[in-house]
């Protein structure tokens, strides 16, 4: 088939790559007037290859609106929810053009419950099919290739069976797609994220008070996962979940809702914690120096709203900014992939020192505080910290680090729940 693929999401990426590297011919456009870069999602370095090699095989063409071919059989709609007035204008310059109907459309977009019916009603001749973004950043090919039972919004036996042979070189069994009205599955999308976050917040929630009660949160943890009935995934106590999608999707939902005029409050309470834990290294960084932070310096190793990726949006780092900064702390920041990022929101300031190496961050710091559990912060070189940093004080923000080295290096340590 000739797959059009629209947006530039992490998403588009992988489906783009899997359907090029299937035998179908892709064609990625991102916006109306200029072509999808060809370096999109270059901080996902499976993705990238996965692009770079489809492309350099011909199965996959970067281009601009114009140069998409009229004779195409199936189009991908992928756009983040601050980009949904930018998938209307494609929409619309869709439905301009002499195309022959219906043809398969694929929404797989963040926008919320009724996102693909806005989508349909501009191309109302089409077969319109909703398809959740459940790609998970840091583990983007296997994430889609690995899932089990994909969820497909459709009541179109039409579109069923145009789906099935689109993803049949991925799902070829008829037993891995699970149907279902697009309402439901725009409503189950965002009831995955919920469940998700449930489970973030109730671990943290608890090592609050395991860490009043003197018990190691690693260790209830541990125990959790080992019930089959629980297990391990999104149970890991930290600073707090973010990504722009994942938290959007925890918001509708809760708006969702409170607007059926349901009395549960679970889901604002899991909303509230999380905000919460997103302070809570100042808050202890704040206890060690008893209030007196003025003028101090604190290293900072992560911005990023979790590993393998560049995103920041919703990230703890944000919070944990504002809190420093209104203590008139310098913080000295390093992140592998996301200082760009930070450095478009934030800009130069004298408070506030970006570096490129991660123990040039901590050279005369009060303090370290991991905010991003990057694989190059998990064996630091201790000796080297202790040498440079001003304060020998460890706050370990993902529990990445074994308490007890830590201390025999000479270091104080603080984890989450610990």
């Amino acid at each position: 088939m000739k797959v059009a693929v629209f947006g530039q999401t992490l998403y588009a990426g992988v489906f783009a790559g899997l359907m090029a590297e299937s035998g179908h011919q892709v064609f990625w456009c991102d916006v109306l007037k200029k072509p999808t870069s060809e370096q999109a999602y270059t901080q996902d370095e499976a993705v990238k290859r996965l692009l770079e090699q489809q492309k350099a095989n011909g199965f996959l063409k970067y281009c601009n609106f114009s140069h998409i071919p009229l004779d195409i059989d199936a189009y991908f709609f992928s756009f983040n929810p601050t980009e949904e007035i930018q998938a209307i204008e494609i929409l619309k310059e869709l439905k301009s053009r002499p195309m022959i109907h219906p043809k398969l459309m694929m929404n797989a977009s963040t926008l919320g419950l009724h996102g693909t019916d806005k989508f349909a009603r501009i191309l109302s001749e089409d077969d319109w099919i909703y398809l959740p973004d459940s790609i998970q950043e840091g583990n983007a090919l296997p994430s889609l290739i690995q899932t089990k039972q994909l969820i497909v919004g459709t009541s179109s036996e039409r579109a069923q069976t145009k789906i099935k042979e689109l993803l049949r070189p991925l799902f070829p069994r008829k037993q891995q797609y699970l149907f279902m009205p697009v309402l439901d599955a725009e409503f189950t999308k965002l009831s995955i994220s919920g469940m998700l976050a449930t489970r973030i917040s109730y671990i943290n929630d608890l090592a609050v008070v395991a860490e009043k009660l003197g018990i190691d949160i690693e260790q209830v943890r541990q125990g959790m996962a080992a019930d089959s009935r629980i297990g391990a995934s999104y149970l890991y106590p930290g600073a707090g979940f973010g990504g722009e999608n994942f938290s959007h999707d925890i918001l509708t939902l809760t708006q969702t809702v409170l607007g059926a005029g349901a009395r549960s409050q679970l889901l604002a309470q899991v909303w509230d914690i999380n905000e919460q834990q997103k302070e809570i290294l100042f808050r202890k960084l704040w206890n060690y120096y008893h209030g007196d932070l003025n003028g101090k310096t604190v290293a900072i190793w992560g911005a990023a709203f979790k590993e393998n990726t560049a995103r920041i949006q919703q990230s703890p780092i944000h919070a944990m900014l504002k809190a420093l900064w209104a203590q008139g702390v310098t913080v000295k920041l390093h992140d592998p992939q996301a200082l760009p990022e930070i450095e478009k929101v934030y800009g130069h300031r004298p408070d506030f020192i970006y570096c490129t190496d991660q123990y040039d961050a901590v050279k005369d710091a009060h303090a370290l505080c991991l905010l991003t559990a990057w694989k190059q912060y998990w064996s630091p070189d201790y000796p080297e910290l202790l040498k440079t940093m001003r304060h020998p004080l460890i706050l370990d923000g993902r529990n990445i680090y074994d308490p007890s080295y830590v201390k025999a290096q000479g270091f104080a340590y603080m984890g989450v729940g610990r």
